[in-house]
């Protein structure tokens, strides 16, 4: 995709003041933890959390990321929108947001111009922290332009300029079920989410293994995959930006198939026929492309 000749510049002072709504919320989140020390968490509550942190977990890999951002299967308008409301409600920011986001992350991956790399322009401890939480304060938060394919869906623009609305709801819903517990539960379902999601700008560039060549330090993190339902799988992710599945390794010149609960979702989906055309890589171009 030529990004700069199908996007739509960022110039509007309202989108930018939209956009700087989603770091306040997710503050409110870490604050809301605090809630706990009060309420405790009963075994009900902590299942509410489990849920949320599952579910907007799978909008966010299997939705925002491998659908929205690089059309690994193809899905109905119905679950773009839903699955975007899902993934809105987690605190990733609306559609159109994070698709710029990623993709200026995979142009200018471990350079100075990445929004969330650990490893420049910046390292170390500065580096990590940068990654996993200070890209939220500085200029590169907001990206130069939008994807023109999801800014052509007036449902998707509105999803992503309201992207807090859902996040809202969700926190009022939890409230109304289950009081100030089951508030404080959600809050710190999302913000173990936002960790989660993470730790694969920041671990999975970090620490792992590098079975695939690519011209940059992303990392196949077996702990990351396991709390991101795959997405820890970060080299294969490099190498084959388009697969459906990420759970992909090379041991000793031979194909590896790993665990990735979030392509099992997407099979479920087209099982029900709500997915088809799901891009995998041959195995003859994985081995190919496997580091010697």
């Amino acid at each position: 995709m030529n990004f700069s000749s199908q996007s739509f510049a960022l110039n509007t002072g309202l989108t930018r003041f939209l956009y700087s709504l989603g770091p306040v919320f997710i503050l409110v989140s870490h604050i809301g933890c605090l809630l706990l020390l009060v309420t405790g968490l009963s075994l009900a509550a902590a299942g509410w959390a489990l849920a949320l942190y599952l579910i907007r977990m799978l909008a966010t890999t299997a939705i925002y990321h491998r659908l929205i951002t690089h059309g690994s299967y193809r899905a109905p308008r119905a679950v773009h929108w839903i699955g975007s409301l899902v993934g809105a409600s987690s605190g990733q920011m609306g559609p159109s947001w994070w698709k710029a986001h990623h993709l200026a992350h995979h142009r200018h991956v471990d350079t100075g111009l990445d929004p969330h790399s650990p490893l420049a322009p910046r390292s170390g401890l500065s580096g990590f922290w940068h990654s996993q939480v200070g890209w939220l304060l500085v200029p590169s938060f907001f990206p130069e332009r939008l994807p023109a394919d999801v800014e052509a869906d007036p449902v998707m623009r509105l999803i992503d300029r309201l992207h807090f609305l859902p996040l809202v709801a969700l926190g009022g819903l939890s409230y109304a079920l289950g009081g100030l517990e089951w508030l404080a539960a959600f809050f710190l379902s999302t913000t173990l989410l936002f960790h989660g999601v993470a730790t694969v700008n920041s671990v999975a560039h970090l620490s792992g293994e590098r079975p695939f060549l690519t011209d940059d330090m992303s990392r196949n993190n077996g702990w990351v995959a396991l709390i991101t339902l795959g997405e820890g799988w970060h080299n294969l992710h490099h190498a084959f930006q388009w697969s459906v599945r990420q759970g992909y390794s090379v041991r000793g010149g031979r194909l590896r198939r790993l665990p990735d609960p979030t392509y099992l979702f997407i099979r479920g989906l087209e099982r029900c026929g709500w997915a088809d055309r799901l891009r995998l890589p041959a195995a003859e171009d994985l081995l190919e492309r496997a580091r010697p």
